[in-house]
């Protein structure tokens, strides 16, 4: 099964393949896009193809991954991407386009990986975006994820100290469920109220 391709009404999400490179490289370049990632942006194809290597052929090689490219139906071409960690917190994750923004189009991809993913018997899922990056965490709303706290961690490589919010969504009808890894493992840790 691999990482099956979604189609939604606007995108295809798919693999990433060599020949993507260069998409790749105009996202993973942009210092607007990669401000709130845990990653540098990319100076040039080299660090673009380690990075696909890295994050992309090696999940492929796996028997199953979520990593997807997103791509617009009328020309197949990536504007960003989306991926879904197997191991548990199940990470979520994404990133987009600045010309992309705002048009709905990381919820409409988000959407489809989730129905995808409980489909598959993934049990939940999480993610977290720096509370500087509020516009994150609307998404995350949008796609039916729900705040559970606040930690801080010193973000390698970039070395800072960054207030992330956990969001979690139970795809297994087991709602008591909260993902406690960060609050275990972070020693500041709160609930920030009305989130």
């Amino acid at each position: 099964m691999n990482t099956p391709k979604i189609k939604t009404e606007r995108l295809i999400l798919r693999k990433f393949t060599e020949p993507d490179m260069e998409a790749l490289f105009l996202i993973l370049h942009d210092e607007d896009i990669n401000k709130f990632l845990p990653w540098y942006p990319a100076k040039n194809m080299e660090e673009t193809m380690r990075f696909y290597e890295q994050r992309y052929a090696a999940k492929y090689a796996q028997p199953q991954a979520y990593a997807y490219a997103i791509c617009r139906k009328e020309d197949n071409y990536p504007i960003g991407y989306i991926n879904v960690e197997m191991e548990e917190p199940h990470d979520f994750g994404y990133g987009l386009r600045k010309e992309f923004w705002h048009r709905g189009i990381a919820t409409e991809a988000a959407k489809a990986v989730i129905e995808q993913i409980k489909k598959d018997g993934i049990s939940y899922i999480t993610a977290t975006h720096d509370r500087n990056n509020p516009r994150s965490g609307g998404v995350m709303r949008n796609v039916g994820m729900a705040y559970q706290y606040s930690y801080e961690e010193l973000w390698k490589p970039k070395n800072i100290f960054v207030t992330f919010r956990l969001y979690q969504r139970n795809l297994d009808g087991n709602e008591s469920r909260i993902c406690k890894k960060y609050w275990d493992t972070s020693k500041v840790h709160f609930i920030e109220p009305n989130l």
